[in-house]
């Protein structure tokens, strides 16, 4: 005969595909809760896993401290704005989620460092500011997703995170990414989707280990050629700018007579001196650019060609990367794109196939 319960303190656990046994398990998620039940403190000790997710608790009680040898807790989707100190008595956690609340960056207690043994945090749709910085203590952090918050930048100090392996990002408000993440060399997934990026560190060619990276919904006009180095299975760029101008015609302004004049000096190599000339006039000599294109020998200053360059990815497909040409005719060299979605040397079908790939994810 089946026995009536209690659902606050039954002893079910919502999956039995876990490491743990079920007796060490306890599920209190949808319980209406504000508080972990007293029922539950003589089983503290012994439990592994906690689910207090999708209840009503504002912050964890003291007694969290009884669970010593809790390896996962789960506290989505409460309203809690603050986690207590209590929590870094959890000397065995290793799983923390706490995604669907309300904290901020002032939420996590300053000793959250101590929690050593931690490797998966998730805090995902929450209103994080600023890069909690107890969490770069966490040396075996392998996992960290803080998607869906209010970050504008990451700190230098998130090399410090020597073993993570995913870095999820996405739907923040991060406008750049410091040159330090190409630290990070265990990371194979990269999410930074739905920010407001408009360049990449080009120190990402250090991530060797990187398959997925997530850049789609930024404000990304180019990307770092030294991409292409990494050997990555996943990569996904639909609406970037990037995206929307690859297939549009050359934007190119004509050359002033003063520009002219510059050009005629650098590639004549009419020789000045700095002292002989107006001071302006000689910064601007000096500013000169030498064109991409290998079979021009021309250089230019403001007046420039943006031109669209298919570079290979791995044998798999062509990126587009945004270049600067000093004028049209340099568009005939074989290994150019010109303003259509052509490839040249390529069926024109395969080439869309190939593209579709990279920009739509």
């Amino acid at each position: 005969m089946a026995a009536s319960y209690d659902y606050s303190c039954s002893n079910s656990s919502s999956s039995s595909d876990t490491e743990y046994s079920r007796e060490h398990l306890e599920d209190l998620s949808y319980g209406d809760l504000d508080t972990i039940p007293n029922c539950i403190h003589p089983r503290a000790s012994a439990l592994h896993s906690l689910q207090l997710d999708n209840n009503n608790i504002a912050s964890l009680p003291s007694t969290i401290g009884l669970f010593k040898r809790l390896i996962v807790l789960d506290i989505s989707a409460n309203n809690m704005t603050s986690i207590s100190n209590d929590i870094c008595q959890l000397q065995k956690l290793r799983t923390l989620i706490a995604k669907n609340n309300k904290l901020t960056s002032d939420s996590f207690p300053k000793d959250f460092g101590l929690l050593t043994s931690l490797e998966v945090i998730n805090v995902s749709s929450n209103q994080i500011k600023s890069f909690p910085p107890q969490f770069t203590e966490l040396e075996k952090l392998q996992v960290l997703h803080i998607g869906g918050n209010l970050l504008t930048e990451l700190p230098s100090t998130i090399k410090y995170l020597a073993r993570l392996q995913v870095l999820y990002l996405g739907g923040n408000r991060l406008t750049e990414i410091p040159a330090d993440v190409g630290c990070l060399n265990e990371l194979t997934s990269l999410v930074l989707c739905d920010n407001r990026l408009q360049s990449l560190p080009p120190t990402l060619n250090n991530l060797h280990k990187l398959r997925s990276l997530s850049l789609h919904n930024n404000k990304l006009s180019t990307l770092p050629p030294e991409i292409v180095a990494l050997n990555l299975v996943e990569l996904s760029l639909r609406n970037n700018p990037l995206v929307d101008r690859f297939v549009q015609d050359l934007v190119y302004n004509p050359p002033s007579l003063l520009e002219l004049a510059g050009r005629v000096i650098k590639i004549e190599k009419v020789p000045y001196a700095s002292g002989d000339l107006p001071h302006s006039l000689a910064r601007y000599l000096d500013s000169a650019q030498r064109c991409v294109n290998p079979e021009c020998k021309g250089v230019y200053f403001s007046s420039r060609i943006e031109q669209v360059k298919f570079v290979d990815f791995c044998g798999k497909y062509r990126l587009p990367l945004l270049q600067y040409l000093c004028s049209p005719r340099c568009t005939v060299s074989p290994s150019m794109c010109v303003g259509s979605e052509r490839v040249l040397d390529e069926n024109e079908a395969g080439a869309r196939e190939r593209m579709r790939r990279v920009l739509l994810g």
